[in-house]
């Protein structure tokens, strides 16, 4: 299996001791083409800092990420051409509807018309948007626009799909569709971050699994292989023993400093 994601000796500060925060201290992370890795963390672990830093919106303090064979750091509008990304806030697409968004992405992607047209339908279809596909984005939930925002990231998938908490607002059954394409991603090639807080769910989707806390890598391993050497019954019986039950600041404190 070939690396398309590597990093290394990542470390990342915001602000100056005592009082600053190590979003990520020293993490390293490898993603094969074909695979999905879950990386789950409190708020505040460092997974959206990891994320902005992947795709060159953050620059790191040290560490190396390489992706598709190129140095992220150094070349950042490669890593941006090379990564397909569903951020954790919705992409605002007023005045489009899902269908229209999801095909503008594919075409921008570089995608040709027919085969974009073809994904387009696929991945409504597959999600259950059908009902929402013509109606303006002012008008749809916010769990359909969550949906529409993982078809845009997922419509023209570039080597790497990054996905921030993509079952976010989303209703019980379209998650369960939602994680059948995020692993149908993965069997066609790309190489898939997942960063999520669903344990429970993304237990059966994910190949590998990488615990963050307080930007440091606290487990990396197969689900199977977490359970079987922590004696759990599952994968979010591990993630409580390892990190606790607490959260670590809230959601906003994340967007600012992990």
């Amino acid at each position: 299996m070939d690396d398309v994601l590597v990093i290394e000796g990542l470390r990342k500060r915001y602000g100056t001791p005592p009082k600053g925060v190590q979003a990520n201290d020293g993490v390293d992370l490898r993603i094969g083409a074909g695979q999905v890795v879950g990386l789950l963390g409190h708020n505040g672990a460092g997974k959206t800092t990891l994320v902005n830093q992947v795709v060159g919106l953050v620059l790191p303090d040290e560490g190396s990420i390489t992706l598709g064979g190129f140095d992220a750091v150094a070349r950042p509008e490669e890593a941006r051409r090379l990564a397909s990304v569903q951020a954790q806030a919705n992409v605002p697409i007023t005045g489009l509807t899902p269908r229209r968004a999801i095909d503008l992405v594919g075409r921008l992607r570089g995608g040709g018309r027919a085969d974009v047209r073809r994904r387009t339908e696929h991945l409504l279809d597959a999600l259950d948007l059908g009902p929402w596909a013509d109606v303006t984005a002012e008008k749809v939930s916010g769990g359909v626009a969550r949906l529409t925002a993982f078809a845009m990231a997922a419509v023209a998938p570039g080597a790497l799909v990054v996905l921030d908490e993509p079952t976010n607002d989303v209703d019980p059954v379209r998650r369960r569709l939602l994680w059948t394409e995020i692993r149908r991603i993965a069997d066609e090639g790309a190489a898939v971050l997942l960063v999520t807080h669903n344990v429970r769910e993304a237990e059966t989707v994910v190949d590998r699994v990488t615990i963050l806390d307080h930007g440091h890598v606290l487990a990396d391993e197969t689900p199977a292989g977490l359970v079987g050497f922590y004696g759990s019954e599952g994968l979010e019986d591990v993630y409580i023993d390892l990190v606790g039950s607490g959260e670590h600041g809230s959601e906003n404190a994340e967007e600012n400093v992990a």
